[in-house]
């Protein structure tokens, strides 16, 4: 049964940092292209970082330079590095595993 499993969301203030986790409890893990995803209320979920099996990664424009995802296949984790956080970053965050797989969400919550 596929599961993954968020941790590292919370509140910080403009300008602060997190690390999100998602581990993945999967059989197939080190081959799949893993996603991660954002929705603030009102407003489309989008495309924040991707990473392939083989580590090559994009970002989305608004993050670019700010945020970085990694892997560790041996720990079936992903990792979301957010630094220089903005309140426009606010919004809960998903996990995503290639193809069709969601994590729980988990919030961010960028404030003064």
């Amino acid at each position: 049964q596929v599961q993954l499993v968020e941790s590292g969301g919370g509140l910080v203030q403009p300008g602060g940092s997190l690390r999100l986790s998602c581990a993945a409890s999967v059989s197939i893990f080190s081959t799949k292209t893993m996603s991660w995803y954002r929705q603030a209320p009102g407003k489309q979920r989008e495309l924040v970082a991707l990473i392939t099996g083989g580590g090559n990664t994009n970002y989305a424009d608004s993050v670019k330079g700010r945020f970085t995802i990694s892997r560790d296949n041996a720990k079936k984790t992903v990792y979301l590095q957010m630094n220089s956080l903005k309140p426009e970053d606010t919004a809960v965050y998903y996990c995503y595993l290639s193809e069709g797989y969601w994590g729980q969400g988990t919030q961010v919550t960028v404030s003064s």
